[in-house]
């Protein structure tokens, strides 16, 4: 056998006896094509094996070029959530009403990835009879026979790089390269263009800037060399001109690669100096590879791969206009069973679409470009910023747990940094997880949602520090807030608030477990107002709260609630109160409180530890981190590197003022120093039944304590300084006396 097809597939990645005999297969020089799935157009949809590196994955077009809707799209999600996906597929084909042999006679349509695959699988056979048979097993293989298939196809107008991979595959082009193809290494792609829109998605759509997270790019090295490689020292980033050096890339790769294929992360940030600097920087990245000598040859094969960059730079946004994406806190399927979001989506219970920016938040992330923001991702812990570099810390359906270092600091980047806060929670109800158990048929196991839609316990304890907690209520229905309406799909309950905050109550149904075992049809459950959506002012920071992700994630969507987040973001970054959202009504004179002891639990029956990059990990900040904290715990006390300074660019402290608004710089305090003045205070005071202490006054209590014990000192200072004169004046005036007599 020399090329197979697979028109079947699924979403798990880690189905690790179905991947290694794929390894197996392709090892053996067989070139396996595969269709990408049917589960379009949501992104991030990939299915094994189609999304493998040494796999050639097809999608499917219609006869105008179009991108079938029911293609899936890109991108791979093996990396995620510590990393950034492949581009797949990488090349789309035919898919639509396809004409083909019934199993009785004649002929019938078809559509689907599974018929695009065949097709390109056609046309790889149809191309290895180009090839002598004396010379093919020594230069087809998978990793050639991909080069021959992308660097031939017909790049298409209109859809980006996740949604037809390198383009439209050309029978002829494709051809034409194989008939006089020597063995070579290359990269895929081999361009990045930040100014080539719309097929450049997701980078064309946001520049770089001093100060921004790392941006990654992940790119796969295609060996045709052989089945296994080596990359013969670290790739190396050249320049075209002299603004290029403001660019600093920090690359991770396969040292080794195999079966034919490995991958190249770059990780680009500007440096300090180019905070003012506006324009372009282009260059290349090369790596070089080598492989062992082929049958009946004895000299190494060698090759040199080309990545070109053209990377758009502007010059560092404000604050306010900046926000910081937490990526890090998100598990997906697989290892474990994330359920679904919203639990009225019977047909694809599992959350395995990635949970990222650039998969199933993508067009929250356009829509959040449209309005002038500046999105960064990061997939370290919270101690891995600098909270004075941004406006809004946006905290979306999150799974994991927290380190405790995490905690405080976040805690002080609110209340002393200025830095605001926007959170989007989900379902979380033990009775329901234990109710959605299911038998797996392939692993002979039970398997149990590890948590809910989000991990509430977690977010409470983060949430905390404010006074503030979800409950476990599943929460549906819809309704209106200004004339917008909105559909509530198993979000949750807000149970803890401060007093002087703002929350609005809707009348939705709860269709809990636990609450539907009490002898209560859910069908007829009673509609009662529950309070899901809280602003608060905590210190020099703002806080918004809403109970449910779903609305703002592409998948299985009803209504979208961009609307609100948008006003959130104009209250946490911009301080701007909406006239509805902060009407006197919505004020709370009391504060709303439930017992810890009422608060939802933790389940005691999974082992999360081995899904979690919290529980029994180090804290360590990571390659998607600033560079200057690689390796470290770190902004414990606010660390920026110095880099070398270039000429005819100014060094730029970016923390400390160039975006960052005066008034909340005055503020920030190390946070060892705040631990110490606060520690065993601040989280108790969210501890008395009674709750009354507002966020105001809690933080008011803060400096107004030592203000009144530093006045008390300087006035015994200076009492005991007056007598102090007092006494010298007398015995002064004695000796004068004395002198006199």
């Amino acid at each position: 056998m020399d090329v197979l097809n697979l028109s079947i597939g699924g979403p798990d990645y880690l189905d690790l006896p179905f991947v290694e005999k794929v390894w197996e297969l392709t090892a053996n020089n067989i070139i396996m094509v595969s269709a990408i799935g049917n589960d379009g157009p949501l992104y991030g949809t990939l299915n094994n094996p189609a999304d493998q590196s040494d796999v050639i994955g097809v999608g499917g077009i219609d006869y105008n070029d179009h991108i079938a809707s029911f293609s899936s799209r890109g991108m791979s999600t093996w990396e995620l959530p510590h990393g950034y996906g492949r581009v797949k597929p990488d090349v789309v084909a035919y898919g639509r009403e396809i004409m083909g042999s019934k199993i009785s006679t004649g002929c019938k349509s078809l559509s689907g990835t599974s018929v695009a695959s065949p097709v390109v699988a056609g046309i790889v056979c149809l191309l290895v009879s180009v090839i002598p048979e004396e010379k093919r097993k020594l230069i087809l293989n998978p990793a050639s026979m991909k080069q021959a298939l992308v660097e031939g196809a017909a790049k298409l107008s209109g859809p980006n790089m996740y949604e037809q991979g390198a383009g439209r595959v050309d029978l002829l082009e494709s051809y034409e390269i194989l008939k006089s193809y020597q063995p070579k290494a290359s990269i895929l792609p081999n361009v990045l263009d930040f100014s080539d829109c719309p097929y450049s998605w997701p980078f064309c759509r946001q520049p770089l800037y001093a100060g921004s997270m790392p941006v990654m790019f992940n790119a796969t090295i295609l060996n045709g060399l052989g089945v296994i490689g080596y990359v013969d020292g670290p790739p190396m980033w050249h320049p075209s001109s002299e603004d290029g050096n403001l660019l600093t890339i920090h690359f991770t790769y396969s040292e080794v690669i195999w079966p034919w294929t490995g991958y190249l992360a770059l990780h680009m940030q500007i440096k300090e100096e180019g905070a003012k600097f506006s324009g372009e920087i282009e260059g290349n990245v090369t790596l070089n590879v080598f492989s062992p000598p082929a049958q009946g040859e004895k000299v190494i094969r060698r090759s040199t791969c080309v990545l070109k960059l053209k990377i758009k730079v502007i010059p560092t946004p404000p604050r306010a206009r900046r926000l910081l994406w937490d990526q890090f806190h998100n598990i997906k399927y697989p290892p474990g069973y994330i359920p679904r979001d919203s639990l009225d989506v019977r047909n694809d219970i599992l959350d395995w679409h990635g949970d990222h920016l650039h998969t199933n938040y993508h067009i929250m992330y356009n829509m959040l470009r449209d309005a002038g923001y500046f999105i960064e991702t990061l997939g370290s812990p919270l101690t891995c910023f600098d909270a004075r570099q941004y406006g809004t810390l946006i905290l979306v359906d999150l799974e994991d747990e927290y380190f405790r270092e995490e905690i405080e600091k976040l805690r002080d980047d609110v209340i002393y940094s200025g830095l605001g806060l926007a959170v989007f929670a989900d379902w979380y109800n033990v009775d329901t997880m234990v109710k959605m158990r299911f038998f797996d048929d392939n692993t002979r196991s039970w398997w149990t949602p590890v948590t809910g839609g989000a991990n509430i316990p977690a977010l409470n304890d983060i949430l905390g520090s404010f006074g503030i907690a979800f409950g476990d209520k599943i929460l549906n229905g819809d309704f209106f807030i200004d004339g917008e309406q909105s559909r509530y799909a198993s979000g949750t309950d807000i149970v803890k608030f401060p007093r002087g905050g703002f929350v609005h109550r809707f009348p939705l149904m709860d269709s809990s477990e636990s609450r539907a075992t009490q002898n209560v049809l859910i069908s007829s459950l009673a509609k009662a107002d529950s309070p899901i959506l809280g602003f608060l002012k905590a210190g020099t920071g703002h806080i918004a709260v809403y109970g449910d992700s779903n609305c703002l994630d592409s998948s299985h969507m009803v209504t979208n609630c961009y609307w609100l987040l948008k006003k959130m973001l104009d209250y946490t970054s911009n301080h701007v109160q909406d006239p509805i959202l902060f009407s006197k009504a919505a004020k709370l004179d009391m504060p709303l409180y439930e017992e810890d002891s009422r608060l939802p639990s933790r389940r005691n029956d999974v082992n999360f530890s081995s899904y979690s990059s919290v529980l029994g990990k180090e804290l360590v900040c990571k390659n998607d981190s600033r560079f200057e904290v690689w390796g470290t715990k770190g902004y414990n006390i606010h660390v920026r590197g110095r880099n070398r300074r270039l000429p005819g660019h100014h060094s730029i402290d970016i923390g400390g003022g160039l975006n960052t608004s005066l008034e909340n710089f005055k503020t920030s305090i190390p946070l060892e120093k705040y631990k110490k003045e606060t520690a065993g205070n601040y989280l108790g005071f969210f501890n008395y039944k009674d709750e009354l202490l507002d966020m105001p006054v809690l933080v008011t209590s803060h400096w107004l304590v030592p203000a009144i014990i530093t006045i008390f000192g300087l006035l015994l200072l200076f009492t005991f300084w007056s007598f102090r004169q007092k006494r010298r004046r007398r015995r002064k005036g004695s000796s004068s006396g004395r002198l006199s007599n």
